[in-house]
């Protein structure tokens, strides 16, 4: 059975290999109870072409990867600490936390440790919300709504394609699909009104 030490010192060793095949975006949840509100910020990513890396030795056909793992800040904190302390040795240049709960302390925990790499805190209950949030001046966070990652995932893209103009390209498309989506709808429900539009929905 993998234990935590295992884990710490993989992510150890992970800080010392070649950057190259590094993953850009980390995923970490608490729990992976979380999976089902985290899974999201990998479907944004995935919508915009990033590959997931589950092997830091394989190279991916995709300009940009993301990793996911479990750190909890409550039941494996050494782990949570490696991850967030390695993060920018290993060439994360993003980390999507999430976590539920009253103590949903892994964004906040996540972003004091990895600091400066920007953290995306995602809430996955909505009693989450103040704990995400509740950072003290100069210990910043980001965080989506309740529930929100794919909003965290295209957040971390946004910070990624500040310096990449493909990338940028690709958000920009995905924005004017969303407008057009939009269009199209408010078109419909006018012509047809409202018991035509429900009808054909």
């Amino acid at each position: 059975m993998t234990t935590e030490t295992d884990l710490i010192e993989r992510l150890e060793s992970e800080a010392e290999r070649d950057l190259a095949t590094a993953p850009d975006v980390g995923i970490v949840m608490g729990s992976d109870s979380d999976l089902d509100v985290m899974k999201g910020a990998a479907d944004a990513l995935d919508e915009l072409g990033f590959a997931e890396c589950t092997d830091v030795e394989t190279t991916y056909d995709a300009d940009y990867t993301y990793e996911t793992w479990v750190v909890s800040a409550h039941r494996t904190p050494d782990l949570m600490y490696a991850y967030a302390d390695t993060a920018e040795a290993r060439g994360v240049d993003v980390i999507v936390a999430g976590a539920g709960g009253k103590s949903a302390d892994l964004p906040n925990m996540t972003a004091s440790i990895a600091y400066p790499v920007p953290v995306v805190g995602v809430p996955v209950q909505e009693k989450s919300v103040d704990s995400v949030i509740g950072m003290p001046t100069g210990a910043p966070l980001t965080a989506v709504d309740a529930g929100k990652s794919y909003n965290a995932g295209l957040s971390a893209a946004q910070v990624l394609a500040r310096s990449d103009d493909a990338l940028r390209e690709r958000l920009v498309a995905f924005h004017d699909d969303q407008k057009s989506g939009v269009a199209d709808v408010s078109e419909r429900l006018h012509d047809d009104g409202i018991d035509g539009f429900i009808q054909n929905r």
